[in-house]
């Protein structure tokens, strides 16, 4: 009689090591969150995962060159008389980053998780960043790109 019952819980045992299994091996197929970026307008935010990460570790010009050609970049209106305020996950911080603006470095790097702009300075042509949309990045890394942020201002009417 026992050997009766011991096969039903063994198919049970296997079925569910087997449920385990698959779970695991769909979770590794995920990929991992990336260290997220906030931009701060106002009373409107948007924040985002990176255009381009590899866990930390140094992008290669092929994949730099990819993230550029990615306009799925999240929009944010900049009043001119707002402060834009950034906000970045200590990841990022303890790499070192700075803001990009149309592809072009904008800021020197810091190592702190927050720092402010003023509004008027992304849309004004004395510092290259005239018109009423432009991209704004954030690039994690000092010597070499480790990520890279991208956000739409567009300027508020």
């Amino acid at each position: 009689m026992t050997t009766l019952q011991s096969a039903p819980r063994r198919r049970r045992a296997v079925a569910a090591a087997g449920a385990v299994t698959a779970g695991l091996l769909v979770l590794t197929a995920c990929d991992k969150p990336t260290p997220i970026a906030t931009i701060t307008v106002g009373k409107d935010s948007v924040h985002s995962e990176a255009m381009c990460y590899n866990d930390g570790k140094v992008l290669d010009t092929k994949s730099l060159t990819k993230c550029a050609k990615k306009t799925d970049a999240k929009s944010i209106k900049v009043d001119t008389d707002e402060t834009v305020r950034f906000g970045v996950d200590p990841k990022i911080a303890d790499s070192g980053w700075a803001i990009l603006v149309n592809g072009q470095q904008f800021t020197d790097y810091s190592k702190k998780t927050y720092r402010t702009i003023p509004g008027s300075a992304f849309f004004n042509s004395q510092y290259g960043t005239g018109g009423s949309t432009n991209v704004v990045s954030i690039k994690m890394g000092e010597k070499t790109a480790k990520g890279v942020w991208s956000f739409k201002f567009k300027k508020a009417s």
